[in-house]
């Protein structure tokens, strides 16, 4: 099988293989082709994936002489017509707002593997590719966090005075949430974290945060581990319990998104205008429209002295290890695609590859796929 790896948008400084995992991926028996350039911005030059047995070549070359594409989103501005039938693209395909690019791939006959829609499953938890990249997210928007805010986040005793901690309030306990937490606690933060879901209780304490919780959640286990929508009369109750802690917070974490839906809307204008001059909040979700009301992506807002930023893209700030995990996973999922003689094999009775193939053979297959199109 030939994997080729493509050069991503300006906008976008990781690559979907480093040479290291070039070369990992070559010893399965695959040949390796990699646009020209794909991977200078994550600091890894043509020359580097030569050393490692890949082959340097130009976009049209690396997609007509490739079995399987390998990119950190899909190609969605190469005209279709580049692919040939039966050609398998693989990346970050975020279905919902990219679902006439996958009905064309479908239309094409070509075979799309979103990495997005990996079962969150054991057996897959190396595979798992959002996980990775919410573990940067987290680490990122809290360094950032620290960076902006006026104060210190650890407590200090000095001849000066007593400093009192920095309070953060990270809103979701999923990957982003959790690292989030671990990485303020370091830094000597008192942290309280939000989350619908009783389950991940536990992992908050164990990492030194304290739970807050606004009893009658909806939760469901069909959900693979994600937040569901809640009730009108829930989102009451949570909005007045987030305004108390929000208001006496100095950071705020924000993280909380539900799959294929519009980031619920946590933080209202009127708690922002009731923080202390100088709060920062750093909002994750600001892709799926942002947890807070004032949250405009890829921006920075001042409100009243808090100043609230609207974060998506940390990965790409950190191409070199985002990359490396990003492709460790592809790694782990081409391994159990991969048949003796090196030949990429889609059995469709394995959850993890039934599950991660948004379409094939002309028609969508991914239940998780399905269910965002509303397709019955």
């Amino acid at each position: 099988m030939t994997a080729g790896i493509l050069k991503e948008p300006e906008n976008e400084n990781r690559v979907a293989l480093l040479p290291g995992e070039a070369a990992a991926l070559k010893k399965l028996g695959h040949r390796i082709l990699v646009e020209n350039g794909a991977g200078t911005r994550a600091y890894a030059s043509d020359q580097e994936y030569s050393e490692a047995g890949a082959e340097p070549a130009d976009r049209k070359s690396v997609i007509d002489q490739s079995d399987i594409i390998l990119s950190v989103h899909p190609p969605v501005n190469d005209d279709i017509t580049l692919f040939r039938k039966g050609q398998v693209i693989c990346s970050v395909v975020n279905p919902v707002l990219n679902s006439s690019w996958l009905s064309s791939a479908m239309n094409r006959g070509l075979t799309v593997l979103a990495l997005d829609m990996i079962p969150r499953i054991t057996r897959a938890q190396a595979m798992d590719v959002l996980s990775s990249m919410a573990t940067v997210s987290g680490y990122k928007a809290v360094i950032e966090a620290a960076s902006l805010l006026p104060r210190f986040f650890p407590m200090f005793m000095t001849a000066a005075g007593t400093i009192k901690p920095a309070k953060v309030l990270v809103l979701g306990a999923g990957v982003a949430g959790l690292q989030a937490l671990a990485i303020a606690r370091k830094l000597g933060a008192v942290v309280e974290v939000f989350d619908v879901r009783s389950a991940v209780r536990e992992e908050v304490k164990s990492l030194g945060g304290k739970f807050i919780e606004v009893e009658g959640a909806r939760e469901d286990a069909s959900a693979g581990g994600y937040a569901v929508e809640q009730s009108e009369e829930f989102a009451a109750r949570q909005k007045e319990l987030i305004h108390k802690h929000a208001v006496s917070s100095d950071v705020i974490i924000s993280t909380a998104l539900v799959p294929g839906k519009k980031a619920p809307v946590l933080i209202k204008k009127e708690t922002v205008l009731s923080m202390r001059p100088g709060s920062v909040i750093i909002d994750l979700a600001a892709s799926g429209g942002g947890n807070c009301e004032c949250t405009a992506e890829g921006k920075m807002i001042e409100l009243n002295g808090v100043r609230i930023i609207g974060r998506s893209d940390y990965p790409s700030e950190m191409p070199t290890d985002a990359s490396k995990m990003f492709g460790n996973n592809i790694i782990s999922l081409l391994k159990v695609m991969t048949g003796k003689n090196g030949e990429l094999i889609l059995d469709m009775n394995d959850e993890i590859i039934k599950g991660t193939t948004a379409v094939h053979a002309g028609q969508f297959v991914s239940e998780r796929v399905r269910q965002l199109l509303n397709i019955n």
